[in-house]
């Protein structure tokens, strides 16, 4: 899919200052964050990350696909959480990969049902869709 392909309904707009190892700010001044590269890539850990920050994005709209995906099915989904585990790697190739674990709690509904309702989620969500095919997505729930 390519952005021809959609009807853009917002367009987020965010600039980066000295790369791993600066700053991060969106043009409506909502997002102003310090990066630093992690501990366990030798950097300070004194402020956030990429990887973090594609977490948090990745988590909330896979929590709000979740909610289109269960007013569709009329289910219950109070109380539930979605949490995004983004790993950072080397690649065989000698550059840089991401991976995705999302784990879904959702209470109020069986094992059969949360799975079910965590893959359509995984079909409606941007986020989903934009790394279909391009890094390692593993899903998982709990009830």
């Amino acid at each position: 899919m390519t952005i021809q392909d959609i009807n853009v309904l917002y367009t987020a707009v965010a600039t980066a200052e000295n790369g791993r190892d600066g700053r991060v700010s969106s043009d409506d001044g909502n997002l102003d964050v310090v990066v630093n590269p992690p501990k366990s890539m030798g950097g300070s850990g004194a402020g956030t990350n990429p990887e973090q920050l594609f977490a948090a994005g990745y988590s909330a709209c896979f929590q709000g696909a979740l909610g289109v995906v269960a007013r569709q099915e009329k289910a219950d989904i109070s109380g539930s959480t979605v949490t995004a585990e983004v790993s950072i790697g080397k690649t065989a190739e000698g550059g840089f990969g991401l991976s995705v674990a999302i784990r879904a709690t959702i209470p109020n509904v069986d094992t059969a049902t949360a799975q079910a309702l965590v893959e359509k989620a995984h079909q409606v969500c941007p986020y989903s869709n934009a790394t279909r095919g391009n890094i390692k997505v593993e899903l998982s729930v709990a009830s």
